[in-house]
């Protein structure tokens, strides 16, 4: 889901639409259609950022859907594959990597992974047992903070990133 010009764009996973709603009172005023499968959207103030559960981003315009360029996306040198959900934020783009508990943060000049966040301490061993995958990741403009959750998850977290000295 993303925020743009007073509209929200929201991705289908399997079905090749992306629904517009408008902001003020969800109502739905529009559709896009892609090829692929849908994961996580973001936008970066210019442009749509789209993950498809690969190692590459596609960054779209947010008035047509017209892909405009494609990334991909390294981890030291190697693809970074399953791009799942997508935050933009200060210049950055982070995505969490399906079926783990990490958030990478990416170049969207170089696709380079820039840091990784493990969130695998966020739950107890015994919520853990109940809940499904990371699988969301929120910016909070006011705090400067990030929201994160997954499925099933029986809370949601405000969490700030801070480097880990080398």
């Amino acid at each position: 889901l993303a925020l743009v010009d007073g509209r929200l764009i929201q991705l289908t996973w399997q079905t090749e639409k992306a629904f517009v709603y408008n902001r003020a009172d969800f109502k739905e005023v529009g559709e896009f259609r892609y090829d692929g499968e849908g994961w996580g959207l973001c936008h970066d103030g210019t442009r749509l950022v789209m993950s498809d559960g690969s190692d590459r981003l596609t960054f779209r315009d947010p008035k047509t859907f017209a892909v405009q360029s494609i990334l991909n996306v390294t981890l030291s040198g190697q693809p970074a594959r399953e791009l799942n959900e997508l935050e933009c934020v200060d210049g950055l783009i982070y995505a969490n990597v399906w079926q783990t508990d990490n958030i990478l943060r990416i170049d969207p000049k170089t696709g380079k992974v820039t840091g990784m966040i493990d969130a695998s301490g966020l739950l107890t061993p015994e919520e853990r047992q109940k809940t499904d995958v990371l699988n969301g990741i929120a910016w909070n403009p006011q705090t400067k903070t990030f929201l994160i959750t997954g499925k099933l998850w029986p809370k949601m977290f405000e969490v700030q990133f801070v480097p880990v000295p080398r």
